[in-house]
């Protein structure tokens, strides 16, 4: 079993190892990235994803809503997050002839439209049925 582990971490170290010369051409391009994306989240989304669950934690007292809400701004915070490629700047490669342009923009406004009205939905649907449910037991 030991030698098994040990042949498991030099293949690994191998892999990461070729992985590195691989990269070692691309450095002076990939570093930004690979530091700018934590130091972004570090700065900008963290501290915007935890204000606004405590504005939540706050404004929404009640679960059920608060649950509906998180997953409406769950979904949503990933639709942006594919997105943000397709909106910072133009496909580096040339359009494929058989695929039709698509208008990047009207497809997220329409996603997050959707992810929306369905999040008010099924608020509107929990808070009627919530409210029928204590009637009825209001009534016995």
């Amino acid at each position: 079993m030991r030698a098994v582990r040990l042949f498991l971490v030099a293949l690994g170290a191998a892999a990461a190892a070729y992985g590195g010369w691989l990269l070692l051409p691309q450095l002076g391009t990939t570093v930004p990235w690979l530091i700018g994306g934590p130091v972004l989240h570090d700065l900008l989304v963290a501290p915007l994803v935890g204000l606004v669950g405590l504005a939540l934690g706050r404004l929404v007292t009640d679960r059920l809503s608060r649950a509906w809400i998180s997953a409406g701004l769950l979904a949503s915070a990933t639709l942006l997050l594919i997105a943000v490629p397709l909106l910072w700047r133009p496909p580096s490669a040339p359009p494929n002839p058989g695929l039709p342009d698509r208008d990047h923009p009207l497809g997220l406004a329409a996603g997050l439209a959707v992810i929306w009205a369905v999040t008010a939905v099924a608020l509107v649907v929990g808070t009627v049925s919530r409210r029928v449910r204590d009637r009825r037991a209001d009534r016995q």
